[in-house]
């Protein structure tokens, strides 16, 4: 799906400077969108994550640095883009994670993965939403986990914060379901659920798995893999791109308030 059907239309991608992120970013940039993102990098990590959107196709493209731990941040963010081009898309990707049992973890480390995997995609939503009402169309699409379904040890924020985005989505979902028509193509708001995607970070995982797998890579995901996920393999980046492209389509008006799992088979057993 390469046609521009976003054209004219203002995509804001949180955590959009890398990994899932950008590939979501570039997919919509590829669509003819004007695409603002949201990240963490250096000044060339940037511009070269910004050039890469325009490369794609993107009919403009810039960066909006923010701190997405503070709202009063998040209000000045969502008010300059929205002076640049009124947002029609919103892809909350941004997340962190603390691993530590729930006794050890730190009241900081729970305070910033709750503030930036939940509470930054609350702020983000609720200054977005009513714009796209009145337009009658707009799509809200949530990066949220396998662990927005399903837990795992030594992740209480990750999951807590994964759970709240499901069902922060699903409330937002009902409240905005009537709005707009086919026409139009409505107001959406679903999450995907990825469950391992291939990225930069989880590749000290594979090298750790290496090292007792003969210094094979596939003997390696495969082994790391094996304990959650029955496909065995890996999603891309831009496999999810292309979820979320479709969930942009005026065809997808009437699928709102998903949970939709990337997960190989981990949430069917």
């Amino acid at each position: 799906m390469s046609d521009s059907f976003l054209r004219g239309r203002c995509a804001l991608v949180t955590g959009g400077t890398s990994g899932i992120g950008l590939a979501i970013a570039q997919a919509l940039g590829a669509a003819g969108a004007r695409v603002a993102i949201n990240g963490l990098g250096s000044s060339d990590q940037i511009a070269t994550a910004l050039a890469s959107l325009r490369a794609a196709g993107a009919l403009d493209a810039r960066h909006f640095a923010t701190d997405l731990r503070n709202a009063n941040d998040i209000e000045t963010m969502m008010a300059d883009c929205s002076a640049w081009s009124a947002i029609d898309v919103l892809i909350n990707c941004a997340g962190v994670q603390h691993i530590a049992s729930l006794a050890e973890m730190p009241t900081a480390g729970w305070d910033s993965v709750l503030a930036i995997n939940l509470s930054a995609a609350f702020h983000t939503m609720r200054l977005s939403l009513p714009s796209m009402a009145a337009r009658g169309f707009g799509r809200v699409i949530n990066v949220a986990s396998v662990h927005g379904l399903i837990a795992s040890v030594n992740k209480a924020p990750y999951v807590a914060s994964k759970f709240g985005l499901v069902g922060l989505s699903k409330v937002a979902a009902l409240e905005y379901a009537a709005v707009g028509s086919r026409a139009s193509g409505g107001v959406t708001i679903n999450c995907i659920c990825p469950g391992w995607v291939e990225t930069a970070l989880i590749e000290p995982q594979i090298s750790a798995r290496m090292e007792s797998n003969g210094g094979h890579r596939e003997g390696a995901v495969r082994a790391l893999l094996g304990e959650k996920q029955p496909s065995l393999r890996m999603s891309l980046p831009e496999e999810i791109a292309e979820l979320v492209l479709w969930l942009c389509r005026p065809a997808a008006h009437n699928l709102t308030g998903a949970a939709i799992p990337v997960d190989g088979g981990w949430t069917a057993q």
